[in-house]
C-alpha cells in the first residue's frame, strides 16, 4: 500500500496502491469514503483511474445494500487465457500470425454493436426464464444474438508468448449489451428508491439498492445471470479461438485455463464480518488464487498469484488502467508513435475517429499502448497483493 488519506469530512479512509490518483478519481473515492453504506475503507488499485460514479479501479466493502453504478454497465466483464504447448518459434513469421489472427476475426464478430446474425442457443437463457417467470425484467435484453462476441473498447484477443517460450491465448471480454441494460435499469431504481427515502448522497450516481428490498434482491439475481452470461461468452470464443489456433498448429496441446471477472459483487468475509464487496475493475486476489492482469495492447500481461491481503479485500487490479483518456489519446499521440509502439505484433491499423465523423483528421488512438500506464509498474506497486508467475508478451492482437 502507497498511502491512507482520512479527511474529516470522510466515514471511513481512502487507502490507494497508486503512487498518486488523477484529480477526478480522487474526488470519487472521497465520496464513496462519505457514502453512508461504505465500511471499514476505500480500495484503490494501481491502475485506478476515473469511471463513472467510482473509480475503475476500486474495491469497496457495502453493509447490507448494492450500488449498480459500483459494479458499472459491463457486468462480468473479464479475462479468459489458455496455456498451449506451442514454442513460440512456430510463431516466428509475421505472416502465418496474421492468416490465423484473420481467421478468427472471420469466425468471432468483433467490434461495437456487431453481433451474430441468429440467435444463440444457450441452457441459462431458458433457466433464467423459467426461475424468473416469462414476464421477467429482462426477457428482451438476453442479447440472444451478442452470446460468443467480443465487443469494442478495450476487449481484445491475443495471442501471446511467455518468457519461458510457450504460446498462450488470452480474451478480453464481458456481458455486452445485457450487463449495461441491467446497470442502467437499476440504477434508476436505486435513485428513486433512495430519494422515497430522502437519503443523502455525496453523488447522485451512488444510489443503492438495500439486500432486504425486493429490488436489491433482483438486481443481485439480474447481475449473477449476467456473469453466468459474461463467462460463457468468454467460453464460447475461446473455444472458437483454440479450434482455430489448432487448424494452423495442428500439433498443439492445451493446457492450463483461467477465466476471471472484474466487474461484479459478492458477499464475502472480511474484518470479522459478512459484506458486499463490489470490485470495478479490479480482479479477487485471495491466498492462492490465479488472476489474469492484462496490460496494453502493445505490452505484457501476466498470471498472478493472490496474496490475500485484507487491506485490498483480497483484491489487485485488473490491467494496467489508463494514463490518458481517449480522446486525449486521438488529440495527442500520433500514428508513427503508435505504429512505433507495436513494432513486431501483428495488429490492424488504426482507423479514424469516429467521432469526428468521415470528414475528420483525427485516427482512433485511443486503444494505443501510450494511453496506459505501464503493466510493470502496475505489478511492481501490487508487489504485497500478487505474485507474477508468468510474463506474457503479445504476438498477435485483435482488439474490439
Amino acid at each position: 500500500m502507497k498511502w491512507e488519506k482520512f479527511d474529516g469530512d470522510c466515514r471511513i479512509p481512502v487507502k490507494s496502491w497508486c503512487a498518486e490518483v488523477e484529480p477526478g478519481a480522487l474526488v470519487q473515492a472521497e465520496n464513496l469514503a462519505k457514502h453512508p453504506a461504505l465500511a471499514h475503507h476505500v480500495a484503490l488499485m494501481p491502475d485506478c483511474h476515473q469511471g463513472y460514479g467510482m473509480p475503475i479501479g476500486g474495491v469497496i466493502a457495502v453493509r447490507g445494500a448494492v450500488i449498480p453504478a459500483a459494479v458499472g454497465v459491463d457486468i462480468g466483464c473479464g479475462m479468459v487465457a489458455v496455456e498451449t504447448d506451442v514454442p513460440a518459434e512456430r510463431l516466428a513469421e509475421m505472416t502465418f500470425r496474421r492468416a490465423i489472427q484473420e481467421k478468427v476475426k472471420q469466425r468471432i464478430p468483433v467490434g461495437e454493436g456487431v453481433s451474430h446474425p441468429e440467435q444463440q442457443e444457450w441452457e441459462g437463457f431458458e433457466s433464467y426464464l423459467d426461475h424468473n417467470g416469462r414476464t421477467a425484467d429482462f426477457p428482451n435484453a438476453l442479447d440472444r444474438k451478442n452470446l460468443g462476441t467480443l465487443g469494442g473498447g478495450n476487449h481484445f484477443i491475443e495471442i501471446q508468448k511467455s518468457d519461458t517460450g510457450s504460446v498462450w491465448l488470452m480474451i478480453h471480454s464481458g456481458s455486452r449489451n445485457l450487463g449495461k441494460r441491467i446497470e442502467e435499469y437499476y440504477h434508476r431504481k436505486a435513485a428513486k428508491l433512495n430519494e422515497a427515502y430522502r437519503v443523502q448522497l455525496p453523488d447522485p450516481d451512488l444510489a443503492f439498492l438495500p439486500i432486504g428490498e425486493q429490488e436489491g434482491h433482483d438486481y443481485f439475481r439480474d447481475m449473477l445471470f449476467a456473469l453466468r452470461y459474461a463467462a460463457e461468452n468468454r467460453r464460447r470464443m475461446m473455444a472458437v479461438l483454440k479450434e482455430t489456433f489448432a487448424e494452423f498448429v495442428p500439433e498443439t496441446a492445451f493446457l492450463r485455463e483461467v477465466n476471471i471477472h472484474h466487474n461484479y459483487a459478492a458477499f464475502e468475509e472480511h474484518f470479522g464480518e459478512k459484506l458486499c464487496i463490489h470490485r470495478k475493475g479490479a480482479t479477487s486476489a485471495k491466498l492462492d488464487e490465479i488472476g489474469i492482469i492484462p496490460g496494453s495492447m502493445g505490452t505484457a500481461s501476466y498470471i498472478v498469484r493472490g496474496l490475500g491481503n485484507p487491506d485490498s479485500f483480497m483484491s489487485c487490479s485488473h490491467g494496467a488502467g489508463r494514463v490518458m483518456s481517449r480522446t486525449a489519446a486521438c488529440r495527442e499521440l500520433t500514428v508513427a508513435q503508435c505504429d512505433a509502439a507495436m513494432e513486431g505484433i501483428v495488429c490492424e491499423r488504426w482507423k479514424p475517429w469516429r467521432k469526428f465523423g468521415k470528414k475528420g483528421n483525427h485516427m482512433d488512438l485511443s486503444e494505443a499502448p501510450q494511453a496506459y500506464k505501464a503493466i510493470d509498474e502496475v505489478i511492481a506497486a501490487e508487489a504485497d497483493l500478487v505474485e507474477p508467475l508468468v510474463r506474457l508478451t503479445p504476438l498477435a492482437v485483435l482488439k474490439g
